[in-house]
C-alpha cells in the first residue's frame, strides 16, 4: 500500500518533466493518489503536453491564480470530481527580469508586485481552492528557496520567497484548527525551466555540491520529491508551520 493510497491531491507548477513538481506528481501517483494538475496562460499547453509523460492519465485543469474566477471553477470541478480533497502542492513562482540579477535598486514595487502575488499571496489563493474541500483535514506543501540570507541574483525573488515562509505560517495558524498543514520544503538547487530563467543561478550550481554535506545532484529532484510526498500523506499528523531543507545539508554549514 502507498503512502498516498486514496488520496487526493491538486498539483500545481508542472511545466516540463525537469519540474520539481513533475517529480512530485510522478512520486505521488506511485504512491497510489489520484491527481490533479494545474496550468495557466501560455504554459498551460506545456502542463497538458508534460502531463502526458506521467504513468497515468492526468486530468489538467486552467488554475491563474491572480484570477478569482479560475479559483472558484476550480475548487467547483474538484468538489464535483472527488467531494474532497486531502493534499495540494505549491510550486508557483514568477518575478520580472527587472526583479532579479544583482541590481536591487533597479526595481520599482509597480514592476515587482505581481512577483509577490504569484510567488506569495498565492499559497492562500491554492487554501482558498482546497481548505473548504479538505472536510478530513488536510496537507498543503509549498517549494521554497530558503530565504533566510541574501542570495546573490535572487534579490526581489527572495524577498517574494521570504513573504512565502511567513505566510505559510500564518496559514498554519489559521487552518490548523481544521486539522490542515501547512509545510514547506527548501529545495536546493534543481536545474529546472525557472532555474534558468535567474541570471548568475549557475554560481548556486557550482558551489552546492562542494560545500553540502551529503553532496548534490543539481539534475536530480527524486529528493525534493520524497519529502513533499511524505509531508502530503499521513506521516507528520503534528507538523505544520515547518520549512523543511532539502539540500544535502547546505544551510547548516558556514561559508
Amino acid at each position: 500500500m502507498g503512502l498516498l493510497e486514496d488520496k487526493r491531491i491538486l498539483i500545481t507548477g508542472v511545466l516540463t518533466d525537469a519540474s520539481l513538481a513533475f517529480g512530485v506528481a510522478r512520486r505521488a501517483l506511485d504512491e497510489g493518489a489520484e491527481i490533479v494538475l494545474t496550468g495557466a496562460g501560455r504554459a498551460l499547453r506545456l502542463t497538458e503536453r508534460t502531463a502526458r509523460k506521467l504513468p497515468a492519465p492526468v486530468e489538467v485543469l486552467e488554475l491563474d491564480v491572480t484570477c478569482a474566477d479560475h479559483v472558484d471553477a476550480v475548487r467547483n470541478h474538484l468538489r464535483d470530481k472527488w467531494g474532497r480533497v486531502d493534499g495540494a502542492l505549491h510550486a508557483i513562482g514568477f518575478m520580472p527580469e527587472i526583479g532579479l540579477g544583482e541590481d536591487f535598486m533597479a526595481a520599482s514595487w509597480a514592476d515587482i508586485a505581481p512577483g509577490f502575488d504569484i510567488s506569495a499571496f498565492s499559497l492562500k489563493t491554492i487554501a482558498d481552492v482546497v481548505a473548504p474541500l479538505m472536510s478530513n483535514g488536510g496537507s498543503i506543501v509549498g517549494l521554497d528557496f530558503d530565504a533566510r540570507v541574501a542570495w546573490p541574483a535572487y534579490n526581489w525573488m527572495g524577498v517574494a520567497k521570504a513573504a512565502l515562509e511567513s505566510t505559510s505560517r500564518y496559514l498554519a495558524r489559521a487552518l490548523g484548527p481544521e486539522q490542515i498543514r501547512v509545510n514547506l520544503v527548501a529545495a536546493g538547487p534543481v536545474r529546472t525551466m525557472a532555474a534558468k530563467s535567474i541570471p548568475g543561478f549557475s554560481a548556486f550550481e557550482d558551489a552546492w555540491d562542494g560545500r553540502a554535506p551529503l553532496g548534490w545532484d543539481v539534475h536530480d529532484s527524486a529528493p525534493v520529491a520524497s519529502a513533499c510526498v511524505a509531508l502530503l500523506s499521513d506521516l507528520f499528523p503534528s507538523t505544520t508551520g515547518e520549512m523543511i531543507h532539502v539540500d544535502g545539508g547546505y544551510h547548516a554549514v558556514g561559508a
